[in-house]
């Protein structure tokens, strides 16, 4: 089942949907699952692919754009959203690491992880998701594995019996240090991971594999090197929000200035 991905498009005339369509195309999206509404400046989008080649994308035509809401493509109600940001004002990391997670729920069963995180050195990295929110001494007190099966760690493609809820495998960064992911997982849900944490760990995860010192627990994976707190996101048509009551902060400034902070304030 794909997912519906919604964006808010600073589109100057009806021309730039054409462009906007045209840009899409080039990434194997074909227009019946493209819906522009210039009107609006609205663009919604049917796809299996990460959010941010979605965004990209878009953007490659000079137009800026937001994702405001991801959720199911077939259903007709929301099952929870939820995003999770790593390193910078908001997450947590000594290495300069930082990106975005988000989870969306498109049926009872699968549950989207979509990814991009840069910083990362070449290679696998593990992805798992921890039990608790406790950002106040870095990535130390978050928890182990999520584990309400109370099972041995194991991979993200195991059977439940056999893996940990939290356990997700790895993501590869490329030799630039990005790792872009996108993938549906039958174990986690969202409404278990608001207030929770994901993390990455220096190290490429064995998954239970190799059975040799900490494989039954973490992998192998070695320290967490970047994490963040799980919160609820908007699904499909939630968000409504053009500019923030508190600091008058427009939806297309907020892009480019911190999420919290001093940096983020504005004289009106």
């Amino acid at each position: 089942m794909s997912a519906k991905l919604e964006f808010a498009v600073k589109m100057s005339s009806p021309s730039c949907a054409d462009k906007i369509e045209d840009q899409l195309g080039q990434n194997g999206i074909s227009k019946s699952d493209i819906h522009i509404s210039y009107e609006t400046g609205i663009v919604t989008i049917t796809t299996d692919q990460p959010s941010s080649l979605i965004l990209n994308s878009i953007e490659k035509t000079g137009i800026k754009a937001v994702l405001k809401g991801y959720g199911s493509a077939t259903l007709d109600k929301n099952l929870g959203a939820a995003v999770a940001m790593l390193g910078g004002s908001t997450g947590y990391s000594k290495l300069g690491i930082n990106g975005v997670v988000r989870f969306v729920q498109i049926n009872n069963d699968e549950c989207i992880v979509d990814g991009t995180i840069d910083g990362l050195s070449p290679g696998k990295h593990g992805i798992h998701i921890y039990e608790c929110g406790d950002l106040s001494n870095g990535c130390e007190r978050i928890g182990d594995h999520l584990n309400l099966k109370q099972t041995s760690h194991g991979n993200q493609t195991d059977d439940p019996n056999f893996r940990h809820t939290g356990d997700l495998g790895n993501i590869t960064a490329n030799e630039d240090g990005r790792a872009i992911f996108y993938f549906k997982d039958k174990l986690i849900n969202v409404s278990h991971l608001i207030g929770r944490s994901v993390g990455i760990t220096e190290n490429e995860d064995d998954c239970g594999k190799t059975k040799i010192n900490t494989s039954d627990i973490d992998g192998n994976s070695g320290k967490r090197i970047a994490c963040g707190i799980i919160a609820r996101s908007s699904g499909l048509f939630e968000n409504n929000k053009k500019i923030c009551a508190c600091d008058g902060v427009t939806l297309w400034e907020e892009r480019d200035v911190p999420l919290a902070g001093p940096g983020r304030q504005r004289k009106i």
